[in-house]
């Protein structure tokens, strides 16, 4: 192996040398650990060390790497204590989860290190966001972040790639070629001759490098961090090496041949490099011992204050407390003045002012820039507020979400349009599992807006008319917003915009254009988890919210004999239960009305709180109603038999009569 110091002095070799080691002794203790019973699990990256030496030797402290599960060199060359790192693959406090993820699925801004999830591709999406706010910073920074060969196949890796492309991002996309995919070769996995190959298709420099030759690694990152602080850019990356252990070591290697592990242990990155050091007199084996000596005391003692730290004890109120940001809502006030708007101006308002209020909200999704969106709710945002913080974006939802994410690591408030709430199945797992579970895993907000046109009534068929926020109120760590009126709909947008955390914000399609409100001119917000008493009565409560609120009112104009509390519930998550139960404690009859199916929605959860909390005081079953178990068809005669508003009118009538 050919080693090319460069204008490297002898002490910067020998402190490669320390960075190169450090894993590879951790590593070596931790097998002894796990053989012993002593680590539960162990992800190796014996043989790949020099890609994450190298890389984030070359790096400045403040720039962000995300790296994988076989990085160990990332968070050691950032110098994090050891006995907090062995504290989090151990499950305790002193870690980075609180016990709540295991090994390297953490997240550190104190070192700028975001860790990845076990579904791999978001994270590269992450990385577009954090280069896109470095971007936007004007900082010259740059951001690097893996993947393995495997993870190359994921859909999130070639959108990353496309954005990062498109926006000419300052983004290293790093592909350790390892030959496995867990047991999968290569030859199993891609048919191109390399990896790197795949730039040409999205325009991006790319280049291939010896993954197991340390200084060819700091040497080229070196020079493309100079470069890309000239000329912001992606480029690709990839490393050849070799995994010698096994997927985790409960895999084992018998599926890998002799003959391939014997080729690469002889181009060991840490033995080779050591050899080099030796033959050169940069330093003598005594210096060699010195060093290792040194390193595995470091090792040891650590290792002793993370054994004597206390186990973990469960905290039912912090476990529920971490699931969200903490967030101290700010009540402001409206000026009277107002104007007769419709429901689809006020989430335009709301966009608008909030995006003067702060300076640091990007606006995202197709088509929203100069053609002002699908639906025009960003019109003239382009005019007002530049290229930069209005953005189209490429036909890829589940980079976007991410990229979102990105940028609320790096400091900015992202809102991202779904072009209709439909699409989100394609953004579906970031959301779901970076975006909600982010906080509660390591104490990371995600101040990202989900807008989500939505709902039936217009005849678009079943690909355009879905309103699915029970695939969200499900999921803890996100909030969701459903608005009936134009009022609502602009304060609980603001509010949604100044929670750091993530919001699910669903905008009734038919509503947009129909439905006209007095609402305050000036910025205003209004509380989540507050529902809206929109009639009182006696003699029955009805739940709902979005479009359903207006077939309610419709049917209680056409029955003026019916007496009935009315509540909007406005938000989903948090809900307003206190209201509901109140109202059912004084009228005794109880039901609920949602566009979406009935099985599995929002309705029985309430439905079945009802019961729980305020059995004694009804006098008949609590009812739910919805639309027909069937996708949502296009015709409208279709489409009037699947939405539920005339069989609420039946139920309503029946529940009255028990």
């Amino acid at each position: 192996m050919n080693f090319d110091r460069k204008d490297l002095s002898n002490s910067q070799l020998i402190d490669l040398y320390k960075k190169l080691l450090k894993p590879r002794l951790i590593e070596e203790k931790m097998l002894i650990l796990l053989r012993q019973g002593k680590v539960s699990k162990w992800f190796s990256g014996i043989g790949q060390e020099a890609i994450a030496v190298g890389i984030t030797a070359a790096l400045d402290t403040d720039e962000y790497i995300l790296p994988m599960h076989r990085n160990l060199g990332v968070f050691t060359t950032r110098e994090i204590p050891l006995h907090r790192l062995f504290s989090q693959w151990q499950g305790k406090k002193n870690g980075f989860t609180k016990g709540r993820d295991r090994s390297f699925h953490f997240g550190t801004q104190e070192y700028k290190i975001i860790g990845m999830i076990s579904h791999l591709g978001p994270q590269m999406g992450v990385a577009d966001g954090i280069a896109l706010a470095n971007k936007l910073k004007q900082n010259g920074k740059v951001t690097a972040v893996f993947t393995g060969e495997g993870a190359t196949s994921e859909g999130d890796f070639h959108e990353a790639l496309n954005v990062a492309s498109v926006w000419q991002l300052p983004v290293l996309f790093v592909i350790e070629n390892n030959g496995y995919g867990l047991s999968t070769p290569t030859n199993e996995q891609y048919a191109c001759k390399n990896l790197a190959d795949r730039g040409i298709g999205y325009g991006m420099e790319s280049h291939i490098l010896d993954g197991n030759n340390l200084l060819e690694v700091f040497h080229k990152i070196t020079a493309l961090k100079q470069s890309l602080q000239e000329n912001p850019r992606p480029v690709l990356l990839e490393f050849k090496t070799f995994r010698m252990r096994g997927h985790e070591e409960a895999s084992g290697t018998k599926y890998v041949p002799k003959e391939l592990m014997e080729e690469w242990a002889v181009k060991d990155p840490v033995q080779n490099f050591k050899e080099f050091l030796l033959r050169t007199f940069v330093m003598n084996e005594e210096k060699a011992e010195q060093i290792a000596a040194e390193i595995k005391q470091e090792i040891d003692e650590n290792w002793a204050i993370t054994q004597a730290e206390p186990a973990l004890e469960a905290s039912l109120t912090e476990e529920l407390g971490d699931m969200y940001q903490q967030y101290d809502y700010q009540d402001i006030p409206y000026n009277p003045e107002t104007e007769n708007i419709r429901l689809i101006d006020a989430v335009s308002q709301a966009l608008r002012q909030s995006m003067e209020v702060h300076s640091n909200l990007v606006i995202m999704g197709q088509d929203i820039a100069e053609y002002g969106g699908a639906f025009k709710v960003t019109d003239g945002f382009v005019k007002a507020f530049g290229k930069e913080r209005v953005r189209n974006t490429p036909i890829c939802e589940s980079a976007i979400v991410s990229a979102a994410n990105g940028l609320s690591i790096n400091g900015f408030k992202a809102v991202m349009e779904m072009q209709f709430a439909d699409f989100v199945s394609t953004g579906f797992n970031p959301i779901v599992n970076l975006l909600a579970k982010q906080h509660y895993r390591w104490d990371e907000k995600s101040d990202v807006v989900v807008r989500m046109p939505c709902g039936g009534g217009t005849q678009a068929g079943p690909f355009h008319s879905q309103t699915n926020e029970a695939w969200f109120t499900k999921t803890p760590g996100l909030k969701v917003v459903y608005p009936a009126f134009p009022f609502d709909a602009k304060g609980l947008l603001n509010t949604a915009i100044n929670d750091p955390n993530p919001v699910m914000f669903f905008e009734h399609k038919q509503l947009y254009r129909s439905i006209y409100q007095d609402v305050p001119k000036d910025y205003y917000t209004l509380p989540f988890g507050k529902a809206s008493l929109i009639k009182e009565g006696d003699q029955v409560t009805i739940v709902s919210f979005g479009a359903g609120v207006h077939w309610a009112l419709e049917i209680l104009e056409q029955h003026p004999e019916i007496s009935a509390d009315l509540i909007d519930l406005r938000t989903l998550q948090p809900l307003d239960s206190e209201t509901i139960f109140n109202s059912v404690k004084k009228t005794s009859r109880c039901i609920i009305l949602q566009e979406d199916t009935l099985f599995g929605g929002i309705a029985s959860d309430i439905s079945a709180m009802v019961m729980e909390n305020c059995f004694e005081y009804l006098d008949a079953p609590v009812k739910r109603v919805g639309s027909l178990e069937s996708a949502i068809p296009f015709m409208k005669v279709l489409e009037d038999q699947y939405l539920p508003k005339q069989r609420f009118e039946k139920e309503l009538t029946e529940l009255l009569q028990y």
